[in-house]
């Protein structure tokens, strides 16, 4: 990651905001989905339930900034523009919160704290390539 400086406050402080709002996107079909699943198909293969989470979770990624950009642009090119942008930052995103979950709940149901952790997880996995492509290319999502 050649000719980026990663002292910028400013470009900080929009990454940080860009990650929040994919984190939303993310985190909130991916634990939708691990909830029901481990509710109502426990017996189910533990990662067949993640593999499924982050395919929920990047799915509804791609719905939240493809409302966002419905704002500057016609629909086909929203869904284009949300799902080309920051495929990379949800997967990061998504095997970092999910390995997380995975190790400190051992498999089992998740607690708050796990979550909690998760989340934070999926946050900073994610921080540093969106401050790179906004820095280096001064493209961003949101």
């Amino acid at each position: 990651m050649r000719n980026v400086s990663w002292r910028c406050l400013d470009t900080w402080k929009v990454s940080s905001k860009n990650t929040v709002v994919c984190l939303i996107g993310c985190m909130s079909g991916d634990l939708t989905a691990w909830y029901y699943l481990n509710t109502y198909f426990a017996t189910w293969p533990i990662l067949l339930i993640m593999f499924i989470a982050v395919v929920c979770g990047l799915c509804t990624s791609v719905l939240l900034e493809t409302c966002i950009l419905l704002r500057q642009m016609s629909f086909p090119r929203a869904l284009k523009t949300a799902f080309g942008m920051s495929v990379f930052s949800m997967l990061a995103m998504e095997v970092a919160a999910n390995s997380v979950a995975y190790f400190f709940s051992h498999g089992d149901r998740m607690v708050w704290w796990v979550i909690i952790l998760s989340l934070i997880a999926g946050f900073f996995a994610a921080l540093p390539y969106n401050y790179y492509r906004l820095k280096r290319f001064g493209k961003h999502c949101h």
